[in-house]
């Protein structure tokens, strides 16, 4: 017994080295691609002078509004998207404690019972003459280990990691996406508030205008089809303010579900006290690829694609398997804990795959075409990357002259009203240009509400786009 375990454990000693030295040797090491991230990738004209990146600031940093901040530390907490992507990473881990496994032995352990008896028309139970009954009762031990010759167990190991990290980058990519939600959706709700008092305002004013007219119609100033039209003002604005309700109830509607409740009312702020950060710092393109979730999420599925390539070229090779078994066999229980029921058996041996290479090949030209594609993949999410940011920088920086711009149309709209409405007191103009400047007016006013949101909402995507949120 003691020269049997020798034997396995020079055997054991030997394969070790032998697969270590053969595993360098079989298996590359993934290297990401050189020609992935450009210096140009951003279209701005805002060159970073440092490594300087508003992505590694903290997301209560950036939204100080506490009543914002409020929300999305409950939808981080509360949300069923995050809780599902938790669940990923657990799952993502068990399969890798899995991989890791398959370089230990499998062992198995049991007690068993054979009955058996021969058929009296075979040959056997002719020579025998009548019926025999054998019974049989043993406790047997299995060992079978496959040793990693050309690194076939550690690229499986090393794919099953990468899909455990592109399951945390997944996560990672949900609260960003989510924080980005939950501020855009608040700065929309504080817009809305402050259409639905313009639009109030509004109707407060066109209600006046309408009894002036009615008033400059019996004074024979005007006819009945201004009276008609200073009306249907009236109730083009409440019809507008119906419409901004409903868009606040299902816009409360949405952050409710957002942040894993029933639907119900937003506690909020307001439009004025909300501060937009105006220092956004870009870094460099190439930080992309450590900030950006789905950009790490892209780069661990080529990983997982590059050592799936490495397993499947390794099916070519000859595969090296030790079995061994060893335990008590005995014909009765009596007998079965005996020194002299002690057996063993210890088998090793190469097996080349032949008649199947086909199936293998087909594998491996498979994980080509799939690395391949994982590549293409990871170009374009950095490319998309690159374009998300472009586009928040554009708009970020062009809406400080858009509303002053708007602000500037307002007030010659606004004057536009207060003179028309004077000529027409005096019989000296129109109606309907006093209601068409009363349109424009409103629009304008609205509008600029619009890219004030417009703003914070650019940076709140040049913010995501630059892979903050998350942290």
């Amino acid at each position: 017994m003691k020269s049997l375990l020798n034997i396995i454990k020079g055997i054991t000693f030997s394969v070790t080295i032998l697969a270590a030295v053969s595993s360098c040797m079989a298996r590359k090491e993934y290297e990401r691609p050189n020609n992935v991230v450009d210096e140009k990738l951003f279209r701005t004209d805002m060159l970073p002078s440092d490594s300087t990146n508003v992505a590694n600031i903290s997301w209560k940093e950036i939204f100080t509004d506490p009543i914002l901040q409020g929300h999305i530390s409950k939808a981080l907490e509360n949300n069923l998207d995050i809780r599902i992507a938790l669940q990923n990473i657990n799952s993502a881990e068990a399969y890798l404690k899995q991989s890791k496994a398959a370089y230990e032995p499998t062992i198995t352990v049991g007690p068993g019972y054979t009955f058996q008896t021969q058929s009296l028309n075979t040959q056997t139970g002719r020579l025998f003459g009548d019926r025999r009954y054998i019974n049989q009762l043993d406790i047997t031990a299995s060992i079978s280990w496959e040793a990693d010759l050309w690194g076939k167990l550690k690229a499986q190991q090393k794919a099953q990691l990468a899909t455990y990290l592109g399951t945390v980058a997944a996560h990672k990519a949900v609260k960003s996406d989510l924080v980005a939600s939950i501020a855009s959706a608040y700065y929309q709700l504080l817009t809305f508030d402050s259409q639905k008092k313009i639009i109030t305002e509004t109707i407060a004013v066109r209600e006046k205008n309408l009894e002036t007219t009615k008033a400059l119609k019996a004074a024979g100033t005007l006819t009945e089809v201004a009276v008609q039209q200073s009306e249907a003002l009236v109730f083009n604005a409440k019809s507008l303010l119906i419409d901004i309700d409903t868009q606040i109830q299902l816009l409360e509607n949405t952050m409710s579900l957002l942040m894993g409740e029933s639907s119900h009312t937003i506690e909020r702020s307001t439009l004025a006290n909300q501060k937009v950060p105006v220092d956004l710092k870009l870094g460099y393109p190439a930080q992309l690829l450590a900030n950006r979730p789905d950009v790490m999420r892209a780069e661990f599925n080529l990983m997982n694609a590059f050592e799936l390539t490495n397993a499947a070229k390794a099916q070519f090779y000859p595969t090296l398997k030790i079995t061994g078994n060893g335990g008590l066999q005995s014909m009765d229980i009596d007998h079965l804990f005996n020194v002299n029921s002690l057996f063993a058996s210890v088998v090793g041996g190469l097996a080349q795959p032949i008649l199947n290479k086909r199936a293998i090949k087909t594998n491996y030209e498979v994980s080509l075409a799939n690395q391949e594609a994982a590549y293409l993949n990871f170009r374009k999410t950095v490319l998309t990357a690159g374009k998300e940011v472009s586009d928040a920088i554009r708009v970020f920086s062009v809406q400080d002259s858009y509303i002053n711009l708007k602000r500037k149309e307002l007030e010659a709209y606004k004057k536009s009203v207060d003179y028309s409405q004077e000529l027409v007191n005096y019989g000296m103009a129109n109606y309907l240009e006093v209601l068409n400047a009363s349109v424009n007016s409103l629009n304008a006013e609205l509008n600029i509400s619009n890219a004030e949101y417009s703003k914070m909402k650019a940076a709140v995507e040049l913010y995501q786009a630059l892979g903050g949120g998350w942290k």
